[in-house]
């Protein structure tokens, strides 16, 4: 175990610090938020026009800029990374809310722990706990999705994972993809109730209750606008899923595991990285008890 402190030590580089930022109304920016942008060297922004707005509005005019998305990410890591070896501190802020839930963030968060650096998270606003606390289904346990894949049989697959769980169910999505995603939620689980949650803290902030057929509806006669946080009911059942059902498959060897996996729609190949996570050992040694069983 390796311990680090935020803090109350000092370390040789500088800090990373993820600076959650306001979902719509700009008065949910915090003080701490403020200050941590005013005393970095780099701000590390997911849409550099959209956070010099936000600067902007703060009069926050010290640190330079630089841009840090998916499409640039690789490219501009090693960037962020020099700035924290030459000791001076980086904060990275996505387009709204808070960084690493649904963007790259993670990925510079896993660098920077690989090198040492304290990361320090600055707290504020989440789209999905935000629609979550005011759709009035069970908050006891939630699984957050974020964004279905866009593919069609990737995102099957990924709903019939889901299909058993019990926990409140929270996506994202597009206007553009919101009618579809709809579609695909009511044909894999069935007609539940959901809530929507659109214009987050703005003024024209809504959020919309009934069943996934009524929002069907609903989307045909109008066209969706605004980014949307979909909260669909769980399951209402016992973890019946293989893949959330801890220690079903106690009894069944490497190979057997892999073939139920196999028998509810997953390729092989996906089977075979499921069983390696669910029991906590290597992809490798997974696949080759699948190999030698082909060949008793």
């Amino acid at each position: 175990m390796k311990h680090l402190y935020s803090f109350q030590e000092e370390t040789a580089g500088g800090k990373l610090y993820l600076v959650a930022t306001p979902i719509g109304n700009l008065a949910d920016m915090t003080y701490r938020a403020i200050e941590t942008l005013k005393s970095v060297a780099v701000i590390a922004a997911e849409d550099t026009r959209q956070t010099r707005k936000l600067l902007t509005h703060f009069e926050i005019t010290g640190p330079r800029m630089i841009s840090y998305h998916e499409h640039n990410k690789n490219s501009k890591e090693e960037a962020i990374l020099s700035v924290l070896r030459a000791g001076d501190s980086v904060a990275l802020v996505s387009d709204a809310g808070t960084p690493g839930i649904s963007d790259p963030g993670a990925d510079i968060v896993r660098a920077a722990v690989e090198e040492g650096f304290a990361v320090v998270p600055i707290p504020g606003a989440v789209a999905g706990v935000t629609a979550l606390i005011a759709s009035g289904l069970p908050t006891e346990r939630f699984s957050f999705v974020g964004f279905l894949p866009r593919d069609k049989k990737k995102r099957q697959r990924e709903l019939e994972l889901l299909k058993h769980y019990p926990d409140t169910l929270v996506f994202y999505e597009a206007p553009h993809r919101v009618e579809e995603t709809i579609k695909a939620l009511l044909e894999v689980l069935g007609d539940r109730h959901l809530v929507i949650g659109r214009e987050l803290t703005k003024r024209f902030e809504q959020f919309s209750r009934g069943k996934l057929s009524e929002c069907l509806e609903w989307f045909r006669k109008e066209k969706p606008r605004g980014e949307f946080v979909v909260i669909v009911e769980g399951s209402g059942g016992e973890l019946e899923n293989p893949f959330v059902e801890k220690k079903w498959w106690e009894e069944l060897s490497l190979s057997d595991h892999v073939e139920k996996v196999v028998q509810s729609g997953i390729p092989k190949k996906e089977a075979v990285k499921l069983v390696a996570k669910e029991r906590g050992m290597p992809k490798r040694e997974v696949y080759n008890a699948v190999i030698e069983a082909e060949f008793e």
